[in-house]
């Protein structure tokens, strides 16, 4: 069987978490040799085309007026059905179970009339199951793209329980942890980059997320309130959406205007993270919680709630501190903790960085690496 194969990626394009760790294993598996094919509807916002490996094929949505609604599903099938006969495709990785599985098993049945078995490695990252899995009208269609894909691994212990626990899965569910590539943590602490936001007596917090519901991000404020009451801090808000408009709005009401800094949208957030003295994360519900390891490779401790796989990630007591959900008081009273106490935060940002080797990309990637070749054998010798 040849070492290289030829992998087709299904991803969301966008700043979350599951595409950044598609595109990271893409790179990844370009790296060791093998030819990968991104198919979404926009490039991934950190993939770099100008690898020989690296192809990028767009899913486009033509406007039929036939369709009172673009049927995106639809156009992506067609579209893993084009690139898989004409790429020749080994395999196809999807992330998320619907749309982008339930297409990929559409592709495949269209793809056996041609004579072409084409296996579907189908990785679960959370909003799949905990927010569409919650609309019964969706169930049906999740628990076919879980039960048809060839191979279905987890990011998490906890998201994969809660998959087992809500559908009636038959496949085994593998659980694989997100990773992080070090290299790109291997940074020094910008001194002038910080300045820039928390004058030199000043603690620096962050908090970075997609601004949904989900991510509480008015907690933050609340948190921060507490903290900087007790504490010289600044507040640093990186990422867009829903809710960015009301927490600004909850700032202003609350004078914290000159302390907040609501940066946006980043690339490189580990040139944030590397400045910042802790990572505040209050969830509702993380099925891993990235930046959070993305915070602890930068050596920054992470305050958390304790809801979902972020539990598995942030280390109670060693690489920050975990609280319930809601519970604003006990989390700015950790965050001063730690503040307060240059020998623990010293201690817990220690922590944190050797915590989040175990998730790094050398020990990640050969898990995917073997799954690929076992199926392409078995395919081979069908």
């Amino acid at each position: 069987m040849q070492d290289n194969l030829r992998i087709g990626i299904v991803c969301y394009p966008t700043y979350g978490g599951s595409g950044v760790i598609a595109t990271e294993l893409g790179i990844a598996l370009a790296n060791l040799g093998h030819q990968v094919h991104f198919i979404s509807y926009d490039k991934p916002f950190r993939l770099d085309l100008l690898s020989a490996k690296i192809f990028y094929h767009e899913v486009t949505i033509p406007d039929y007026p036939l369709f009172e609604y673009t049927p995106y599903e639809l156009n992506l099938t067609s579209k893993l059905v084009d690139v898989a006969i004409n790429e020749k495709l080994d395999l196809l990785h999807v992330h998320y179970a619907i749309p982008h599985a339930s297409a990929a098993v559409n592709a495949k049945k269209i793809l056996e009339t041609y004579g072409i078995d084409l296996p579907i490695v189908t990785t679960l990252h959370g909003t799949d199951i905990t927010l569409l899995g919650k609309d019964k009208s969706f169930k049906p269609v999740i628990e076919y793209a879980i039960n048809m894909s060839d191979v279905v691994t987890a990011v998490s212990e906890s998201l994969r329980s809660e998959t087992l626990e809500h559908f009636n899965v038959k496949n085994h569910i593998v659980t694989i942890p997100n990773f992080i590539d070090l290299s790109l943590y291997d940074i020094k602490t910008n001194n002038l980059l910080r300045s820039n936001y928390a004058n030199i007596d000043d603690v620096l917090i962050t908090h970075v997320s997609n601004f949904r519901k989900v991510k509480r991000v008015y907690d933050v404020i609340e948190i921060f309130e507490k903290v900087s009451k007790v504490i010289s801090a600044k507040l640093l808000m990186v990422g867009d959406g829903p809710e960015r408009l009301a927490a600004e709005q909850l700032c202003r009401a609350k004078g914290l205007t000159d302390k907040v800094k609501f940066l946006g949208k980043l690339r490189d957030v580990e040139r944030v993270l590397i400045i910042s003295d802790v990572f505040v994360l209050p969830s509702s519900t993380e099925s891993f919680g990235l930046v959070a390891l993305e915070a602890m490779a930068c050596a920054t401790p992470v305050i958390s709630t304790n809801s979902g796989g972020i539990s598995e990630v942030n280390i109670d007591g060693k690489t920050g501190f975990l609280s319930d959900v809601g519970d604003v008081s006990k989390m700015a009273n950790d965050t001063v903790k730690l503040l307060e106490d240059k020998n623990l935060l010293d201690k817990f940002k220690h922590n944190a960085l050797v915590h989040s080797k175990s998730y790094s990309l050398h020990n990640i990637l050969p898990q995917y690496n073997r799954i690929y070749k076992e199926l392409c054998q078995l395919k081979k010798n069908k």
